[in-house]
């Protein structure tokens, strides 16, 4: 089974060793968009023998985020017919599902004749950065859950004609032949909340790269926050944060948020541009 992984980079140097390790045992080929790099981020990349690096393509000159949306929509359809999975993610996403390793996770969904597993989203939380030999998904468990972060991350190539990625991929409305899991294991642990101090500079940096578009937009207004309203948003996932790693927690059925997946418009387009498209090939 074959796995490829699209993602983006800009000045991540001190994330990118625990994206890989969290990533390696399970993905094949790595396809990194970097965006101008000025720390290590280009040396670590050059380093790790799957990983294939290209210049991040500005298909729209006054937005980042629209050029983002743009790239995530098309890019992986490159995969199609070489691979059986692609996983559309950020360098501080990393999916997960408690209690089983991901490859035994995608040939149970392969079996089963799954194609989309969207993932339920937390943010992740630590007033303090992580050690360099941490895996964080075993050690920095604690995370509130959050709508926001529960994308379409993992797809059969093969199956989904469009993604149709919003913003920020954090709608999408997928067309193709979709089949979900039975149940939602499948975890998106959002680690960009490493450390108080960390998160507040990389926000500011992350401010310096949106244009004229996105400022007009409003994306990524929480780069925008001043530290006391940060450390109130921080707070806020504090209080709300749960233990992923706690063996009664039902993610499934505790992750309250609704899902569009899930809803019953959604399921019905679905079916009717399944029985559209039959009535074509007819």
């Amino acid at each position: 089974m074959t796995t490829h992984l699209y993602t983006t980079c800009w000045n991540e140097a001190d994330i990118l060793p625990f994206f890989f390790r969290h990533y390696d045992a399970w993905v094949d080929h790595y396809v990194v968009f970097d965006n101008g790099s000025t720390d290590e981020s280009i040396k670590l990349l050059a380093k790790h023998e799957r990983v294939e690096v290209r210049k991040f393509p500005w298909s729209n000159n006054d937005s980042f985020v629209l050029s983002h949306q743009n790239l995530y929509n098309q890019i992986w359809q490159k995969s199609r017919g070489v691979a059986d999975w692609v996983i559309i993610t950020a360098i501080d996403e990393h999916l997960y599902v408690p209690g089983i390793a991901m490859t035994d996770f995608l040939l149970r969904c392969s079996r089963r004749g799954v194609t989309c597993v969207p993932a339920l989203g937390y943010q992740m939380i630590s007033e303090d950065f992580p050690e360099p030999q941490e895996t964080l998904c075993f050690t920095r468990t604690r995370g509130a859950p959050w709508k926001k972060m529960s994308k379409l991350s993992l797809f059969d190539p093969n199956a989904v004609e469009k993604t149709n990625y919003g913003p920020g991929r954090h709608k999408t409305h997928p067309v193709g032949r979709l089949k979900f899991p039975r149940r939602d294991e499948l975890l998106l642990l959002h680690y960009k909340y490493m450390g108080f101090e960390r998160t507040y500079e990389h926000n500011a940096q992350e401010l310096t790269g949106l244009r004229a578009v996105d400022l007009a937009n409003n994306f990524g207004y929480r780069y925008t926050l001043s530290r006391d309203e940060m450390r109130e948003h921080w707070n806020d996932f504090t209080r709300n944060a749960v233990d992923i790693s706690d063996p009664q927690l039902r993610p499934w059925a505790n992750h309250l948020d609704k899902r569009w997946w899930r809803s019953k418009l959604f399921n019905l387009v679905n079916r009717i541009r399944r029985g559209h498209r039959r009535r074509l090939t007819r």
